[in-house]
């Protein structure tokens, strides 16, 4: 059996989750799920990157202790995916004392390799990013392109460094080389464009005075601690057992794939594969880099009051309904809009009339005869197999559904022309509506990474022997 190992990125939980983590943690479910499908042992991680300054602020906004703070939103990460029908198989939390222990032989490894040195330092520093910027990477307010409108911090002191200027051939030449493979191609272009102009040493910690004395303290120095991204991305490995259990680690590493946005490409492209190799580690082999949800055309803001709780949308719609949306209406490679009357629009149309309509009309012929269907199909998977399969190779998801939906018309043309209810023989009725039956149960199986509880829904109803009429799968809004 091969094994296949997945992570989403470690969101920071310095606020609860929106829509965009949505996005990413239904995405990273359904390459999980067509993995388990292909018979491979497979293996979903998230967590909680709880060692962020921006963490240390809000919950000193908030006046509570820091770690009562993270513990609570962390919380909320997890229980959004148990509500999306995601199961993580781990959930890697960065305030564990073991992800400490992990990241700090993580440090002494890159140190023993002589790639860490100490040196007083004086950068811009953007608290969103968690990342000292050069000004020629900002705009021309000397702003974040990530965080337009806010400060960076000018910060002095004394850091650690690690030596990424030493990797700079390696890197690139893992990405040249697909050894990292990175989709889409332009996320590629990107990373490579920032390797060849020059990679510069990077600091890798803080001050315990700057981080409040919060996060993995750096080993045999009691007045530092490790730079936030040296220790989240090291959850990928803390949370398989790295410098905790050798068996499960050897088992699960290297990483397949792991699933981000475009906004941390440079961390997993270029930071991560770095930090590895001067550990003398294996880096991952996979990134598959997804853009950003706007709202109505516009970015996602608290100040514009547009932040979208998925929570609500699931509350009002269901799982599935959702899943469908970011799947199906959102570029897996570009940024995609969140528009709730679209949204309304999709359900009737694809979910309501398309697939519901046709399940509901098939289940209504089979019960007005007395027929015992055979409960003998097995699940047929052979066109996830197919190495032509869109969803599978390049996770696009969106024409992987168009193609089901493709079918559903289909079948719903072919039931119009045939038009069963006018068919009196009894005999000839059941073979047509054994055709019916056999395509519904087809569209199930291929529906099941992308829409589980709805799959599971159609296969109970229609297994037989007897098929009866149920609640509708999508009620019209």
């Amino acid at each position: 059996m091969a094994k296949f190992y997945i992570t989403t990125a470690i969101p920071y939980v310095n606020a609860k989750p929106h829509i965009g983590h949505a996005l990413e943690f239904v995405q990273a479910d359904v390459i999980t799920r067509y993995h388990k499908i292909l018979g491979d042992d497979t293996l979903l991680l998230s967590g909680g990157d709880e060692n962020a300054l921006k963490n240390v602020q809000a919950a000193e906004k908030e006046k509570i202790p820091i770690q009562q703070f993270v513990e609570k939103n962390s919380k909320l990460f997890a229980d959004l995916a148990q509500k999306l029908n995601v199961h993580f198989d781990v959930f890697q939390k960065g305030s564990d004392a073991k992800h400490h222990s992990s990241s700090q032989k993580l440090w002494e490894l890159c140190n023993k390799n002589g790639d860490i040195y100490k040196k007083e330092y004086t950068g811009l520093y953007c608290v969103g990013c968690e990342l000292f910027y050069e000004k020629e990477e900002l705009n021309e307010k000397g702003e974040c392109f990530e965080h337009p409108g806010k400060k960076l911090d000018e910060v002095t002191e004394t850091n650690y460094f690690f030596k990424l200027s030493k990797y700079q051939n390696d890197i690139e030449k893992l990405i040249e080389t697909d050894k990292l493979k990175i989709i889409p191609q332009k996320r590629k272009n990107e990373a490579l464009s920032f390797v060849k102009q020059g990679l510069k040493d990077i600091s890798i910690s803080r001050s315990n005075e700057r981080a409040k004395n919060w996060g993995v303290p750096v080993p045999n120095d009691p007045t530092q601690r490790m730079y936030v991204w040296f220790d989240a991305l090291n959850i990928y490995q803390s949370g398989i057992g790295f410098a905790l259990d050798t068996e499960k680690y050897k088992k699960w590493w290297p990483a397949d794939l792991h699933v981000i946005g475009k906004g941390i490409l440079r961390f997993h492209a270029i930071y991560w594969p770095a930090f590895l190799l001067s550990a003398k580690l294996t880096p991952p082999k996979k990134l598959f880099v997804h853009g950003y949800l706007t709202v109505d055309g516009q970015k996602m803001s608290k100040t514009l009051g547009n932040v979208i709780d998925p929570l609500d949308l699931i509350e009002k719609y269901g799982t599935d309904a959702l899943r469908y949306y970011l799947l199906k209406e959102i570029s897996p490679f570009e940024d995609g809009d969140f528009s709730e009357s679209r949204f309304k629009e999709v359900y009737n149309a694809d979910l309501a009339n398309g697939l519901g309509n046709l399940v509901a009309r098939v289940a209504k012929l089979c019960e007005r005869i007395n027929y015992q269907f055979p409960n003998n199909k097995p699940s047929n998977h052979s066109k996830f197999k197919q190495p032509n399969t869109s969803f599978g190779f390049d996770y696009n998801f969106s024409n992987a559904l168009s193609n089901i939906w493709s079918n559903i018309r289909i079948t719903d043309g072919i039931i119009n022309d045939e038009e069963p209810w006018r068919v009196s023989d009894d005999e000839k009725l059941k073979d047509i509506l054994f055709r019916y039956v056999d395509k519904i149960i087809d569209i199930a199986n291929e529906l099941k990474p992308f829409l589980p509880e709805t799959a599971e829904k159609i296969e109970k109803q229609f297994k037989g022997p007897k098929i009866t009429s149920q609640k509708p799968l999508f009620p019209r809004i």
